[in-house]
């Protein structure tokens, strides 16, 4: 079955880091674009990161030079890592593969 599934998120407080995971099942990730987005509560869903099958990235204005995307093809997966983290960036974090597949989602919190 065609699949995402995030992971890693939690309870970080401000300044911290986190690295979230995005394993993909029933196809091969290395051939799609795929790209991160996240939305709290009452806000609309906001672009955070893509990268690209020859693995050019780009990143949303909010959280330029301090997140990452990456990908590891051995294993299927998509991260994000998230450096420098601020109360704004609480959230769900959702993996997509462009056009069109959606993660569940895993839950950030940063707070003291």
């Amino acid at each position: 079955q065609v699949q995402l599934v995030e992971s890693g998120g939690g309870l970080v407080q401000p300044v911290g880091s986190l690295r979230l995971s995005c394993a993909a099942s029933g196809f091969t990730l290395s051939t799609y674009v795929m790209s991160w987005y996240r939305q709290a509560p009452g806000k609309e869903r906001e672009f955070v990161a893509v990268i690209s099958r020859r693995g050019s990235t780009d990143y949303g204005d909010s959280v330029k030079g301090r997140f990452t995307i990456s990908r590891d093809n051995a294993k299927n997966t998509v991260y994000l890592q998230m450096n420098s983290l601020k109360p704004e960036d609480t959230a769900v974090y959702y993996c997509r593969r462009v056009a069109d597949l959606w993660g569940q989602g895993t839950q950030v919190t940063v707070s003291e």
